[in-house]
């Protein structure tokens, strides 16, 4: 996997269009001014609109995500770094996988693999 690497600030959303925002779970190595994103961060999920169809519609909007793919060759502060070939599950409170994470935008300046 390659590309462009995620930061705290890159823009990421659920397939619903909930905005995702990147909690650093320790100080570490930055990229454009941003602390590198690693799958050892918080991802909390807001404004996801998703209701599970019925009679009555259930809502059950994504929360948090789960990490599939990382980067292989890249680590920072022990943990995997995240780019935008990464690959995460939006996931519910219930745990319930949601969908993919959508990847809008990273920074430029530093790729990883």
């Amino acid at each position: 996997m390659a590309g462009n690497t995620l930061t705290a600030q890159s823009s990421l959303q659920c397939p619903h269009g909930g905005l995702v925002q990147i909690i650093p779970a320790s100080p570490r190595a930055s990229a454009g001014g941003a602390p590198i994103a690693t799958a050892a961060d918080g991802f909390v999920i807001s404004g996801c609109p998703f209701q599970i169809p019925a009679v009555v519609p259930i809502p059950s909007p994504c929360v948090t995500i789960q990490w599939l793919v990382t980067d292989l060759a890249v680590t920072s502060g022990g943990a995997p770094t995240l780019s935008l070939s990464s690959v995460g599950l939006c996931m519910s409170a219930l745990q319930v996988p949601q969908g993919p994470v959508v990847i809008n935008g990273t920074q430029p300046q530093v790729s990883s693999t």
